[in-house]
């Protein structure tokens, strides 16, 4: 079995999700007590934070801390717990010569494997305006959509970082994000991509009549995959 490295913090509560889909995929490909080699460096967020994301250099030294720190201790593989984190992995992937397994490939690919050809993207600002995530959809033949206004983007954005990174799921919220779901799939969106890890806090795919793509979920089992050599799906 080869070792992973999980970047975490991103936030803590969805690392806690990934320590568990990991551990239990390992588990039921393998049975018995067989759970997953990997280690964890959880950052302190508020590092990113008080630049913000979009200091790029900031980011980038905190994440590459993180992962050096990781190969150190034998990962042979990146594993970013955050979408957004990903504009930064090919930077990563170049410096700590690992490859960094990518939340948005793993997506797309099974995206391509059912059929579809335009979904809806939610996530933080940077993912939906940003072009990481966009254009490795787009290799595979599918395109995103997001919320056409700004003060839309904006509201996401605001409660991924003050509600959901903090373990707190409103209800107001969460009707907020199925009207917007709406309003993408009215405009052609064939499913939904959760391209946050936090969203799954919030909704689930029994809330959503389309196919939900849960971008942890999708990561987790790549990583498993990797771990135990094979092929990604």
């Amino acid at each position: 079995m080869r070792k992973i490295g999980l970047v975490g913090g991103l936030s803590w509560v969805s690392t806690l999700d990934y320590y568990r889909y990991v551990n239990e995929g390992v588990n039921a490909a393998l049975g018995g007590l067989e759970f997953a080699e990997c280690l964890v460096y959880s950052v302190n967020f508020n590092a990113i934070q008080r630049h913000g994301w979009d200091d790029w250099d900031n980011t980038f030294a905190v994440l590459l801390s993180a992962g050096q720190s990781l190969k150190a201790g034998g990962a042979e593989a990146i594993v970013l717990c955050a979408n957004t984190a990903h504009m930064c992995a090919e930077r990563l992937q170049a410096a700590l010569a690992l490859p960094v397994i990518h939340i948005a490939e793993a997506t797309a690919r099974r995206v391509a494997e059912q059929g579809l050809r335009t979904v809806a993207l939610l996530g933080t600002r940077y993912t939906m305006e940003l072009p990481f995530f966009h254009e490795v959809l787009q290799a595979h033949g599918i395109r995103a959509l997001t919320p056409a206004r700004q003060e839309t983007r904006d509201f996401i954005q605001h409660t991924l970082k003050e509600e959901l990174g903090r373990g707190l799921t409103l209800p107001a919220t969460r009707t907020a994000y199925l009207e917007i779901i709406d309003e993408l799939l009215a405009r052609g969106a064939q499913g939904v991509v959760f391209g946050c890890t936090e969203l799954p806090l919030l909704l689930s795919p029994a809330d959503i009549a389309v196919p939900v793509f849960d971008t942890t979920r999708l990561h987790a089992e790549a990583a498993v995959d990797f771990a135990l050599g094979r092929a990604g799906r």
